[in-house]
Parts: C-alpha cells; sequence; structure tokens
C-alpha cells in the first residue's frame, strides 16, 4: 500500500509539532504539510492533495465546520479527521454529518491517532476518541428518551421549561390542572428525574424540546 499523505491543519505550534512528530515517525505515514488557518488548509488541500486532513474545528480566520463545507461544496476528494479540545455535541453532529470520518479529542489523540489515519485512509468511517463516543451515546440515549414522550408530554415539558405554573399549562393547553400533574407524573419517571426543574434542565441541556 502506497505511503498515506497528511496534512495538519491546527494554529496551535505545540499540538501541530506533536501530531507532526507521532505521525512521521510512523511506518508509511508522510506529512506532507501544515495550515495554521482555515484558508490556509484549504489552499493546501488543493495544492497539495493529501489522503488525509487532521482539522482542527477552532481557527482564528474560518472555523474547521466551514472548511469542510467548502470541501464537500468543491467535492474535493480528500479523508477528514476533525480535532478539537472539546466534546461539544454541536460540533460533533456538524461534522460528522458533514462527512467527516472522524472526530479526536485532542487529549486522546496520540493513543489512537495513528491507527484513526490508516483507518481513515483506507475509507472507514467512525473514528472517535472515548470522550466522543461518550458523547455520542448520550445523544443517542436522549433522542430515544424524546422519542419515549408523548407529543402531550412534550407540549407540557417546553412549557415547563418557559418557568410556566401547572394553572398556566393547563390554560394554554386547554387541559385540566389535575391532566397537567397526570402528565408531569409520568413525564418524570420516563426522564428519570423527581422535579419540574431537574425536567426543564434536562430538556434545555439535552435538547429535548
Amino acid at each position: 500500500m502506497a505511503d498515506i499523505n497528511v496534512l495538519i491543519a491546527d494554529d496551535h505550534p505545540i499540538v501541530c509539532k506533536g501530531i507532526h512528530d507521532l505521525l512521521s515517525s510512523s511506518v508509511g505515514i508522510n506529512v506532507v504539510g501544515e495550515a495554521n488557518c482555515g484558508e490556509q488548509a484549504l489552499e493546501l488541500i488543493t495544492s497539495l492533495k493529501p489522503d488525509v486532513v487532521l482539522l482542527d474545528i477552532e481557527m482564528p480566520d474560518i472555523n474547521g465546520i466551514e472548511v469542510v463545507t467548502k470541501i464537500v461544496e468543491s467535492a474535493i476528494q480528500v479523508k477528514i479527521l476533525a480535532l478539537s479540545s472539546y466534546d461539544d455535541r454541536e460540533y460533533i453532529s456538524h461534522m460528522l454529518a458533514l462527512g467527516a470520518s472522524g472526530y479526536l479529542i485532542k487529549d486522546e489523540v496520540p493513543g489512537i491517532i495513528v491507527d484513526a489515519v490508516r483507518g481513515v485512509a483506507r475509507g472507514e468511517k467512525g473514528w472517535v476518541s472515548r470522550k466522543v463516543a461518550a458523547k455520542l451515546s448520550q445523544m443517542l440515549d436522549n433522542e430515544k428518551q424524546s422519542k419515549d414522550l408523548t407529543p402531550r408530554e412534550l407540549d407540557v415539558l417546553s412549557l415547563v421549561s418557559q418557568g410556566k405554573t401547572n394553572a398556566e399549562i393547563g390554560l394554554l393547553l386547554g387541559i385540566s390542572e389535575k391532566t397537567v400533574e397526570k402528565h408531569l407524573d409520568l413525564m418524570f419517571r420516563k426522564m428519570g428525574v423527581t422535579s419540574r426543574v431537574e425536567a426543564a434542565v434536562m430538556a434545555v441541556r439535552e435538547h429535548i424540546v
């Protein structure tokens, strides 16, 4: 198999050097360039045609999501491994939905990056580090959880999250306070919470409503 050509796009010199040294010392992997901003990454991807790009999410000009969007729009054939300091659900969702082959957290990179680069170069998808795997699992659990709630329970939860009282919820939904209480009781059990405050916090934090 031919050597894997890798471009590193990261605006942190220490991170860049660490990754460069790690990959360069691995058999069959060549680091062909480094970019310290999004625009430079796009230029080097076009000129160097790497097999894999290690792409930092947060860069000073255009972020990793915008870079991937432009790559997709231009139909450039390159595999993308996202790099981030954070296991942010929005970043993870965006990058994987756009077609990134993996998402790695920087402080977990050394133990997985060489295998990830090789796997991605072979066309494998889903290379994620431990924290991202946990976040994806949580996201799936939350999605299932929100599906378990009935449409009426989701209506009640939305109003609870807005700080409405049972009387106000009943008035807005055209149901009695006792019915609101029944919905709340069932909803709490499904969500694994014991109060409207806990339910509201979970609903907002986990994007259930």
